[in-house]
């Protein structure tokens, strides 16, 4: 359990320290990419998502995402035991890359004046702000997500091509379905920044946003679940 622990974690952090640091590079001043676009942070989050992967499958499940560990443990593929100690891990992880996100950017951090903007880059916010709306949105983008995993973990790939095609997934949720919310699609990418983004004493920041934060959470969870439970009723 301690190796899978360690493997959650570390997967998850790189997963954040790559996504936010897209971000980052796009959003925040005086980058070399500043403004490069949505396309530049979907292609960034879907690579972060297989290199997340790649850098911790052979320690654990590499699910980076409690939205994943709920799903698998509901589809019966990982003991319910494991949940919470996945979840901790994950968060973990999570704040210490958007710490590292923090530290790594600071200077630009520090010439970025607009205070969503800094925010942007630790947690999602809704294009439209609307609760039924984004809730929904962030269901459906989590639906898909674990839906496809389960789907294809019960296909044949070649050793080492799974990541890459979780990778596009992610890449596809967020060109399809992302401009709405962000896509959050998981819980501990949107609360563990959030988190670090309250505690760290970042230059001219504002508040975290925490009216909106229990979305990408709620949502993301029962996205997973209900893709668990229609998985299970395929013959």
């Amino acid at each position: 359990m301690a190796q899978q622990i360690l493997g959650e974690f570390i997967g998850t952090l790189v997963l954040i320290l790559l996504g936010d640091g897209v971000v980052a590079a796009d959003v925040l001043k005086k980058t070399k990419s500043e403004n490069s676009g949505w396309v530049l942070i979907t292609f960034g989050w879907g690579l972060a998502v297989t290199i997340g992967v790649f850098v911790s499958g052979y320690l654990s499940p590499a699910h980076l995402n409690p939205a994943v560990t709920l799903g698998m443990a509901m589809a019966g593929d990982l003991p319910w035991g494991s949940v919470l100690p996945y979840f901790l891990a994950q968060m973990a992880g999570a704040i210490v890359g958007a710490t590292l996100v923090w530290i790594h950017y600071k200077p630009h951090f520090d010439e970025t004046e607009d205070q969503m903007t800094k925010l942007a880059v630790f947690s999602t916010a809704p294009a439209i702000r609307d609760t039924m709306s984004n809730l929904i949105g962030e269901i459906i983008g989590t639906f898909v997500l674990v839906f496809g995993i389960l789907a294809f973990g019960r296909s044949s790939f070649t050793d080492g091509l799974n990541p890459i095609v979780v990778g596009l997934l992610i890449v596809s949720i967020g060109m399809s379905l992302g401009g709405t919310t962000g896509y959050a699609i998981n819980p501990a990418r949107d609360l563990g920044p959030r988190i670090a983004h309250q505690i760290l004493p970042i230059s001219g920041k504002g508040d975290s946003d925490w009216g909106y934060a229990w979305i990408p959470v709620v949502g993301p969870l029962l996205g997973g679940a209900i893709a668990a439970l229609l998985f299970g009723l395929i013959p």
